[in-house]
Order: C-alpha cells, then structure tokens, then sequence
C-alpha cells in the first residue's frame, strides 16, 4: 500500500502606504505572490512632481532572482526621452520661424 501525499502551499501579500508633507503625496506599495514554483513581487512608488515608477521580480522555488529577456525585473520611465524630442522639435519650429521673419524683414 502506498501513502502519497500532495500538498500546495500559496501565499499572498500586499501593502500600501502614503504620505503628505506640505500638500505633497508620496506612495508606496508592494504585493507579493508565492507558490511552489516561486515568488512574484510587484512594486510601485511615486515621488511628489515625478511620474509613477514600476518593478516586478520574479524568483524560482529556489530563492534565484530571473531575468526577462533584455531586461533587469524593471519597466523603463520613457516620459522625459519623449519630452525631450517634443522639446527639440518645438526649438527647430521656432528656429525655422525666426529665420523665416529675419529673411523677410
């Protein structure tokens, strides 16, 4: 006679936390999800006058951090790359303007 036994074990977490100094607000927050493949964190954070920043790690049962192909458990802020083109290309406008009324004039 033979005696199997199957057992799962999941946990989940999550927390938050704000704070307001001078009517300025900053958050935190992280959820935390493990199974017996591993563990899945998730974590976001905002700074008063910044855009919101993300993170997701993931670890095998293993404890070991996995990497995404091409990147490092991170999601890029594109914001001020794309701010700086929209502000090159306001520049060339107005330089273009400028060299159209000197040559008028």
């Amino acid at each position: 006679m033979s005696n199997n036994t199957q057992s799962t074990f999941k946990s989940a977490s999550f927390s938050f936390s704000s704070s307001s100094v001078n009517g300025q607000t900053r958050s935190q927050s992280e959820s935390t999800f493990s199974d017996p493949s591993g563990t899945k964190v998730h974590r976001t954070s905002q700074e008063p006058g910044q855009a919101a920043r993300e993170e997701r790690i993931e670890y095998d049962s293993a404890g070991r951090r996995l990497e995404e192909a091409g990147t490092r458990g991170r999601i890029e802020d594109v914001t001020d790359r794309e701010q700086d083109e929209k502000d090159r290309q306001y520049e060339e406008k107005m330089e273009n303007e400028y060299a159209k009324r000197e040559g008028g004039a």
